[in-house]
């Protein structure tokens, strides 16, 4: 029933092959890209599991019977919700905790005291609890899901995952979901797989050239990146809702701000910020209440399985305050995404492949559009190598634009960058730290009594330490 009001007509690739697998009580370790339906895939046997489980015996104790580890609490959140929205008609039978949303243990203990059937977190939130006695599997737990499980390792929780399958019973069913199969998840499968299944089924690593539409501009200075980005926002050229891919966290506050110039809000995505807040700007992006993200996907730097974890090591992201579990290009669902613009050219082929993943999902079309400097020219060369069709032909058609036809706007252009300068960025980035402690410790009790209110907080509301001429605002007739 929930998974006809979902509108699934069809099992996609990896559920037709998996599920059946799955509930003969196979181990499975399968690879899909994201957007493939892999939540379905390991959802569906997880909550048949459970029904068959609690219909044989009802005399059976109530007990934390599967457990799902996620690399981040933003994907943990969507995760939960997809489960709520497959058991919505047997929600009675059984409950989904969630482990990622709150910081606080203790607050999280009576919803685990209740014993839920399912329980959805990070390996080093679980393992907390484990320590600290509020979570018990030992004696009870019958399935384990690592989803993303390539992401699990790049995030540093090889070691909290090998602390955490202590605490299991012997025999438990597995299910190992990945994006790319490396040497890591390799050594992930012999620690957590019994005689597992491999699951590949064959698929494009993005949709065809019918659904989604794929773009180069080869620009020749920064400043045209900047003018075409202008032009292509606010001539409205692009229709939708879009996503802007950058290198780094200064540049998405540089591009936020620089839109700002022209009246066009936009969010910045940063991982300097509590995941609640980013949970907060995607929801309200699918809710399109905003037309534009600015993310960038810096994320933690890559652990191995052996190696020291994430709590002891000094890497960049914790130097710099970033949240490690963070990462925007790979696994949270932004819905209704009609465009990527790679407004940096992806380091890896792997990153475009993600970035350009958020649109076309479904059967929904998209387009991506990349812009290239000189000296970015290697790495797209990389990328139209790896996703060349069978005739070699590169899937990245150049972008038909005449540059001669906005060339009035670029005085305009250079107008609005002299103001974004590396202060200016500094200190929006400042500003909406700020805010952020300000709305959480104020608003924190205030939306508990009112969440009606919740929605009507806004990110996309300017930063402007930058001075904003108003003229730029408007696009005048003779332009």
């Amino acid at each position: 029933q929930a998974v006809a009001e979902l509108g699934w007509a069809t099992p996609t690739a990896i559920q037709a092959e998996a599920i059946p697998l799955a509930l003969e009580g196979r181990d499975l370790l399968a690879r899909a890209r994201t957007g493939s339906g892999k939540t379905g895939a390991y959802g569906l046997p997880l909550l048949q599991h459970l029904l068959r489980a609690k219909a044989a015996s009802s005399a059976e104790a109530q007990a934390v019977r599967a457990l799902v580890l996620v690399p981040s609490k933003e994907l943990g959140q969507q995760v939960v919700r997809s489960l709520r929205q497959l058991a919505a008609f047997c929600s009675r039978d059984l409950r989904v905790a969630d482990l990622c949303a709150q910081t606080d243990l203790a607050a999280q203990r009576p919803v685990l005291m209740e014993k839920p059937d399912v329980v959805v977190g990070t390996p080093g939130r679980v393992l907390a609890h484990l320590n600290a006695h509020s979570l018990s599997l030992r004696h009870s737990l019958e399935l384990l899901v690592l989803d993303e499980a390539d992401l699990l390792l790049s995030f540093g929780f090889g070691e909290d995952i090998k602390s955490l399958l202590c605490h299991l019973p012997k025999i438990y069913q597995a299910l190992l979901m990945s994006a790319t199969f490396s040497p890591d998840v390799e050594a992930l499968k012999e620690l957590v797989l019994h005689n597992p299944v491999t699951v590949r089924p064959p698929e494009p690593q993005l949709p065809g050239s019918s659904q989604l539409r794929q773009f180069v501009v080869r620009c020749g200075t920064e400043e045209d990146k900047f003018l075409l980005l202008y032009a292509l926002l606010k001539l409205r050229l692009l229709q939708g809702r879009a996503l802007l891919f950058v290198g780094t966290l200064a540049r998405c506050y540089r591009l936020k701000l620089f839109l700002e110039q022209f009246g066009i809000p936009a969010c910045a995505l940063n991982s300097e910020l509590p995941a609640r807040s980013r949970c907060h700007v995607i929801t309200q992006f699918n809710r399109g209440i905003y037309d534009y993200i600015v993310a960038t996907d810096e994320e933690a730097p890559a652990v191995a399985v052996g190696q020291t974890p994430r709590k002891k090591r000094k890497g960049a992201a914790q130097s710099k305050g970033k949240d490690p579990e963070y990462s925007v290009a790979r696994g949270i669902d932004f819905q209704n995404v009609a465009a990527v613009i790679n407004f940096d050219v992806p380091p890896t082929v792997e990153s475009y492949i993600h970035r350009v993943g958020r649109t076309a999902r479904a059967d929904n079309p998209g387009t991506a559009l990349t812009f290239a400097l000189p000296e970015e020219q290697d790495g797209l060369a990389r990328i139209e190598d790896a996703l060349a069709g069978e005739n070699g032909e590169s899937m990245l058609q150049p972008y038909k634009f005449s540059t001669e036809e906005i060339e009035g706007l670029r005085y305009r252009c250079r107008d609005a960058m002299r103001s974004v300068t590396k202060q200016a960025v500094k200190e929006a980035r400042l500003r909406e730290i700020k805010d952020e402690l300000l709305n959480s410790e104020k608003l924190k009790a205030y939306f508990e009594d009112n969440p009606r209110d919740l929605h009507v907080l806004r990110h996309d509301k300017p930063l402007h330490p930058a001075i904003v001429k108003p003229h730029l605002r408007n696009v005048p007739e003779y332009l």
